[in-house]
């Protein structure tokens, strides 16, 4: 055991060669899933003016301060006032205007009275209404100009992802455009003899490809674009010409990191190790699945990544070392995944010495009281049991076994 190092150690080192891609600037329309590398602020105030938060009518509180179900208020209609008008109607005492939801609040107002409190509402909103419920005071129903944020300041800050919510909190800011990293360019190969193409036929000996589909999805859910997915087999010279086609800085599909799947280990066919064991350092990391690790950096700066070959082991590895070199590359703010804390609902075996990672599945039966359980039996090949795991319980190298009951840390990856 005293040759293993750490998880945390080889991610260290992995980590310490990542230097940030570079930036670029691109419309907001076209930045979904995009990191910010400078912050978005605010163009405008959002909102942008004061704005009516309810169907009704812009009044004067003064005019509308004693009204009740059996003394209503009378006031006159002199305006009306759509979403996206830009009239401001002056207002006396006793006359009011209508106002949509979203329209500009008149200067002379500072209330908003909505159709339910009065007795005609909405079909009878012009000319005169009778109000039967006092706004709650000045102010009533008015959405505040900069509320939400004044111009200038922070809305989105360097190192977070680009989503939905956050593509429309910039929109929101008036941002046309915005800073983001380059997208990581990620090549994928997968290397065993045995391996073919998922629903062709096989021979005595031969399974379906799933690492290269596996490890490309992944890649893409971190923001990479995936410019080459291949297999290869064990003995041959196509990953030295492939490597060279994608490391090439001439060719279109040149890739900042290249991620293998097999050839790593201590069997006799092991092509990673042999093709590429001036450019990647092999260790055996304390960690299951995944103990087999190569790492390495070329001249052209392309990381390289070498993963075992069992299903469940290159998905853990990925996990752990790749995903947060590639957020790393982007300058994401956050590179870890969230971990909850929650009570195993089975007990399972650990092994000793190395921190385990096991494929599991959030039970919720119960609401409030959420356990993970086993999604797989705990073997590294078990690619079929991948498929329902949500999560991944990691237990500490020192923990010997896991009880029914006790507390894990939950890694969410779905």
């Amino acid at each position: 055991m005293s040759a293993l190092r750490s998880v945390d150690e080889h991610l260290a080192d992995v980590l310490a060669a990542v230097a940030p891609l570079p930036a670029e600037h691109v419309a907001l329309s076209a930045a979904h899933g995009l990191t910010l590398r400078a912050p978005v602020r605010a163009a405008v105030d959002i909102p942008v003016f004061d704005n009516s938060a309810m169907d009704g009518f812009a009044v004067r509180f003064a005019d509308a301060s004693d009204a009740a179900p059996d003394a209503p208020t009378t006031l006159q209609v002199v305006a009306d006032l759509p979403a996206g008008t830009a009239d401001d109607p002056a207002l006396s005492a006793g006359q009011a205007a209508r106002i949509m939801t979203g329209s500009a609040v008149p200067t002379d107002a500072d209330a908003i009275v909505p159709f339910e409190d009065t007795a005609g509402g909405l079909a009878d909103s012009l000319g005169t209404i009778a109000v039967l419920r006092a706004p709650r005071g000045p102010g009533a129903h008015i959405r505040r100009a900069g509320e939400d944020a004044r111009a200038g300041a922070e809305v989105l800050p360097a190192g977070d992802v680009l989503g939905p919510l956050q593509v429309a909190a910039a929109a929101a800011a008036g941002a046309a455009d915005v800073v983001v990293s380059r997208r990581p360019r990620v090549a994928v190969i997968s290397t065993g003899s045995e391996l073919v193409e998922p629903g062709k036929a096989l021979r005595r000996g031969q399974i379906p490809e799933s690492n290269s589909l596996l490890l490309a999805a992944l890649a893409t859910e971190c923001g990479a674009e995936v410019v080459r997915r291949a297999s290869v087999p064990d003995e041959s010279d196509e990953l030295e010409a492939l490597l060279a086609a994608v490391t090439d800085a001439a060719s279109p599909t040149r890739a900042d990191v290249v991620v293998f799947s097999g050839g790593v280990s201590a069997g006799a066919y092991e092509v990673v190790k042999t093709t590429l064991a001036r450019a990647m350092t092999f260790s055996k990391v304390a960690m299951q699945p995944g103990k087999p690790q190569g790492f390495g950096r070329l001249p052209s700066g392309a990381l390289l990544f070498g993963l075992p070959g069992n299903p469940v082991s290159a998905a853990v590895s990925f996990e752990v070392f790749v995903r947060p070199a590639l957020l790393a590359l982007q300058g994401r703010r956050v590179i870890e995944r969230p971990v909850l804390v929650l009570p195993a609902g089975a007990a399972w075996r650990t092994p000793p010495g190395r921190c385990q990672y096991l494929p599991v599945r959030l039970d919720r039966s119960t609401a409030g009281a959420w356990r993970v359980l086993p999604a797989t039996s705990g073997g590294s090949h078990l690619a079929g049991g991948l498929g329902r795991a949500e999560a991944y319980a990691v237990v500490p190298a020192e923990v010997d076994a896991v009880a029914e009951g006790d507390l894990v840390d939950v890694m969410l990856i779905s």
